[in-house]
């Protein structure tokens, strides 16, 4: 079975060829005839090898179905699917990219299917959309990476703002990154960091990276000793290996689901469900645990140097308030970083 990986520039223009060829064929599946065949488009921020074994251990439960991947950062990923509205021609079927307030903006603009799951009894109400247009898939909290070989470990965000870290930080842009975005509209709204926080940051000369496997590379390589990152990467590095130390700063951290989504407009409902479906499911929960992620499906345990949900001490902020504010915000960051 052919499957297309597709990313940036190179992959909008696959997925334009994909479409034109997939006209007036039988690759798609018939959501009334409740068929698990055909083609289906995905759209994710997860890492290139995770989605790859999401992908492969799904087309194992359904042979007949062949997954398309388009794979960058949130905040591209978006922008790909905005364009494609605006177009008329969304191909996206399933979307699983970082954080509630990316699905808060696309629900109220109408661009998501509603469907309740019959996994959701494992899923703590909380991490659900109550109208189950998206459900979190994975609990991911952002924290400080340290360089292991370089000095000692902080424990505090403050450690970041002190004078011998200065031009030794490196963080994800928000402009990429939906976890950064989601972690810069929480952190300005606490009353312990503020806009404040990220002025300090600036004039540490904190440097300003793509995603967080950009950070993680800084931090491990000792080009940077401290990092802010989401958790999971540090954990897998060191378990690697890695001469990287992951903390969870005293003050508590930003928390994240990578939720899933189904398309309004996909042709192919009865496959995307089951993808969702399988995702949410023991099977597929096992699976984010073995890749190194805390699932979020009741009675699986997070994998070792990850803390679950409730050993976390997590900030949060007003998911109504995150997603009419965040291209402001991203804006101001902008202005502030010039990046």
């Amino acid at each position: 079975m052919k499957r297309k990986w597709m990313a940036g520039i190179v992959g909008t223009a696959l997925f334009a060829l994909t479409a034109c060829g997939q006209e007036d064929t039988e690759t798609s599946a018939s959501a009334s005839d409740g068929e698990i065949a055909g083609t289906l488009s995905f759209y994710t921020s997860q890492p290139d090898a995770d989605a790859q074994k999401l992908v492969e251990d799904f087309e194992k439960r359904y042979p007949e179905v062949e997954v398309e991947t388009y794979r960058s950062g949130t905040e591209e990923v978006i922008s790909k699917l905005n364009a494609e509205k605006m177009a008329g021609d969304v191909q996206a079927d399933v979307l699983l990219v970082a954080d509630s307030v990316t699905f808060e903006d696309l629900k109220e603009q109408d661009m998501l299917q509603a469907y309740e799951s019959g996994e959701l009894d494992a899923v703590p109400d909380e991490f659900q959309d109550t109208d189950h247009y998206y459900t979190g898939t994975k609990i991911m909290a952002t924290g400080i990476v340290a360089n292991s070989d370089s000095g000692d470990v902080p424990t505090s965000w403050s450690a970041l703002t002190e004078a011998d870290a200065k031009a030794q930080t490196v963080m994800p842009s928000p402009l990429y990154s939906g976890a950064a975005a989601y972690n810069l509209g929480v952190l300005t709204r606490q009353d312990d960091f503020g806009w404040e926080f990220y002025e300090k940051l600036k004039n540490q000369e904190t440097a300003v990276v793509k995603g967080n496997g950009d950070v993680l590379k800084s931090v491990a390589s000792g080009d940077k000793q401290y990092g802010v990152i989401v958790d999971y990467l540090a954990a897998r590095a060191k378990a690697d290996g890695s001469p990287v130390e992951l903390v969870y700063p005293e003050e508590g951290v930003p928390v994240i689901t990578e939720p899933i989504g189904i398309t309004k407009d996909t042709d192919n409902t009865a496959a995307a469900e089951a993808f969702v479906d399988y995702v949410l499911s023991d099977e597929g929960q096992k699976l984010a645990a073995e890749l190194g992620y805390t699932p979020i499906r009741d009675g699986i345990d997070a994998p070792e140097g990850l803390k679950t949900y409730d050993e976390m001490k997590v900030l949060q902020a007003d998911t109504e308030a995150l997603y009419t504010s965040r291209n402001k915000d991203k804006q101001q960051f902008e202005d502030l970083f010039g990046k």
